[in-house]
């Protein structure tokens, strides 16, 4: 009988709706970030560099792009004949087939997956946050507790408190109250959305709750397990970690990367974060280009300047452009004499000459102002901008455009040019 101490399930299945057009055909955790990697990457590296083999990557929403990323593990070492790495969509059963419609209910429908590897302990994992964690360590501080559920929990500036779910601990770390997203928060120790539960308190609550709809583990599976005198105890993160779910904290985790003193350190020999990568040629900077505080992924060529901005793999930036505080992802064009502020490009766009990109002022966007916001121009995958135009600020656009979707060739700050097909 196959036996593992803990094995994780990764949750990968959302669909990322606040980061607008990026996720619009995109799982969320498939995201591109720090011009090399995808979101999904940070806690499957986690995961291998901490010893834990074993990972189910629950999948659901677009999960196409997210599932040839992962392939069979091999960038993680999760290629393994007992254990690695299995990707695990909803699937027709014999009674009744239904999409994962939470967060508990998800890891439920794969209480086989779990009872195959017998496990002591199951560890829970969100895969839409970027952090650097040694789950070993939490593990370590689970067994010494005797806890039945350890929640890892983290300091958040209490105006955002209300976002996570919060805890209340006593002195010795046990957790004596939990508030799902409270209005009127009563502490600033906020939930990670990672969780280490003994094996037997795991199934059992899944079990017993399996009727509750949209079963999730804040709003119900912690509560009961609470109420049923479970010790539950607070694990206290110190590190960086990064909710990436709005456009603004993904453009804020990005360009924090290329500060001077990175507060999240890619760069460590000790604790690696893995890819899948694309067999692709260096970098080419022309003679005439500048380049200032970016990183640049293999294959791109710059032929303009470009300053604070992270650049993917494969991209071509053309002369006299100026690209600033900027994210352009993989296999993206920008022709010549462009100019871009603070624009979220995705993966696949063309940009044509001229085009003047984050100009005019601020205004909010009229469509979704709570994604389009924070000054930021941001463009969906496989979109083509023609030359020329001005776009302003708060501004999303995604598809085919033309001269004739641009009103006297402009965009005006605060609106939305999403083309028909491309929602």
């Amino acid at each position: 009988m196959i036996k593992k101490e803990m094995i994780a399930m990764l949750l990968a299945g959302g669909q990322g709706s606040r980061l607008g057009v990026l996720t619009s055909k995109l799982a969320k955790p498939a995201v591109a970030f720090g011009g090399k990697y995808k979101i999904i990457d940070f806690p499957l590296s986690n995961c291998i560099n901490s010893g834990v083999d074993t990972v189910g990557v629950l999948t659901q929403y677009q999960p196409l792009r997210l599932n040839q990323h992962i392939g069979i593990g091999i960038p993680w070492d999760l290629d393994r004949n007992v254990g690695g790495v299995t990707v695990l969509p909803p699937y027709e059963k014999s009674s009744n087939s239904e999409w994962y419609t939470g967060t508990a209910n998800a890891i439920y429908q794969n209480l086989e997956f779990m009872e195959y590897y017998n496990p002591d302990y199951v560890l829970i994992l969100s895969g839409d946050h970027i952090y650097k964690m040694d789950y070993e360590m939490m593990l370590d501080y689970h067994k010494k507790q005797n806890a039945k559920i350890t929640i890892a929990t983290i300091e958040v500036p209490m105006e955002e408190a209300s976002r996570f779910g919060v805890v209340i601990t006593d002195d010795e770390g046990r957790i004596t109250e939990f508030e799902e997203k409270p209005e009127h928060p009563r502490s600033n120790k906020a939930s990670m959305g990672i969780y280490i539960f003994d094996w037997a308190v795991l199934k059992e609550s899944l079990t017993t709750l399996s009727e509750q709809p949209g079963c999730d583990f804040g709003k119900h599976i912690i509560p009961y397990c609470h109420e049923r005198g479970d010790k539950i105890c607070a694990y206290e993160y110190q590190g960086y970690w990064k909710d990436v779910g709005t456009l603004a904290s993904y453009w804020e985790a990005n360009m924090e990367l290329i500060s001077i003193i990175p507060e999240f350190n890619l760069y460590e020999e000790f604790w690696r974060i893995y890819t899948k990568s694309d067999t692709l040629p260096p970098q080419y900077i022309s003679d005439s280009s500048k380049v200032s505080g970016c990183i640049i992924g293999e294959g791109t060529e710059i032929y303009g300047e470009v300053y604070n901005s992270v650049i993917g793999s494969g991209v071509t930036i053309g002369k006299d452009t100026v690209i600033r505080d900027s994210i352009i992802m993989n296999n993206t064009v920008i022709g010549d004499g462009v100019t871009a502020n603070k624009a979220i490009i995705a993966e696949h766009v063309e940009i044509g000459d001229g085009a003047k990109l984050g100009v005019f002022e601020e205004a909010p966007n009229t469509v979704a102002p709570h994604i389009y916001n924070s000054g930021l121009v941001t463009i969906g995958e496989n979109t083509r901008i023609p030359a020329g135009v001005q776009i302003g600020k708060n501004v999303a656009i995604k598809g085919e455009t033309s001269l004739d979707d641009y009103t006297d060739g402009i965009l005006k700050s605060g609106e939305t040019l999403i083309k028909a097909g491309d929602l």
